[in-house]
């Protein structure tokens, strides 16, 4: 059996046993994630543990988010192809990859120049043709591409930017951590309208924080 082989059956397995034993069950989603090469996105020297239940260090102080929550986090925000995302945090490109992967038009922004350019040229190897990457400061947003039907935010903030909920169209939803750094923090879903936004608290978290740079 091939070393690709192996990534392939353990990434199935991944899904079968972290994911849809955890309740998650849109179809898009869970073939996003039995299709997308996480390993790929990972250290050559720890992809042998990329469908492990855990999130991985990627350098530069970032992490590589567990699986079940790069799952969870997509299906709240209720993607479908054509749907306009900004990420905050790109990261090693793989929650890009995953939206991309269901068809998704996704803006990305990440503040540490090295994974930007990282992940830009991973995900056009992969074809990632839906994916632009901007690097810059997420507090800000990309206010040149908005309003998004959708925003999801992979680090911390103390709390939730005011720039994202503006950038965030009438019937939006943004999904994001929220609390202190080293601390657990709140996985929040906001939903706004033409007149307010509602918060919803989904999960304690980890994530990194955040930075305003």
């Amino acid at each position: 059996m091939t070393v690709t082989q192996d990534y392939d059956a353990n990434r199935k397995r991944m899904v079968e046993e972290q994911i849809i034993s955890r309740g998650i069950s849109s179809p898009i989603v869970l073939t996003a994630m039995r299709n997308v090469p996480r390993h790929l996105f990972m250290p050559e020297e720890l992809r042998h543990l990329a469908y492990d239940d855990s999130a991985m260090q990627i350098g530069y102080g970032q992490t590589i988010s567990q699986p079940y929550i790069v799952a969870y986090m997509t299906e709240r925000l209720e993607p479908y192809p054509g749907m306009k995302i900004l990420e905050i945090g790109t990261g090693s490109g793989y929650q890009a990859a995953v939206l991309a992967y269901i068809g998704c038009v996704v803006h990305t922004i990440e503040y540490i120049t090295e994974l930007a350019d990282r992940a830009k040229e991973l995900l056009a190897a992969l074809s990632c043709t839906n994916v632009r990457i901007k690097q810059g400061n997420g507090f800000e947003g990309w206010l040149e591409e908005a309003p998004f039907d959708a925003i999801i935010v992979t680090a911390a903030p103390e709390r939730i930017p005011q720039n994202l909920i503006e950038q965030l169209c009438d019937g939006g939803r943004m999904i994001i951590p929220v609390g202190e750094v080293n601390s657990v923090q709140s996985l929040k879903l906001l939903t706004k309208n033409s007149s307010a936004t509602y918060e919803r608290d989904l999960l304690l978290v980890r994530f990194v924080p955040m930075v305003d740079a």
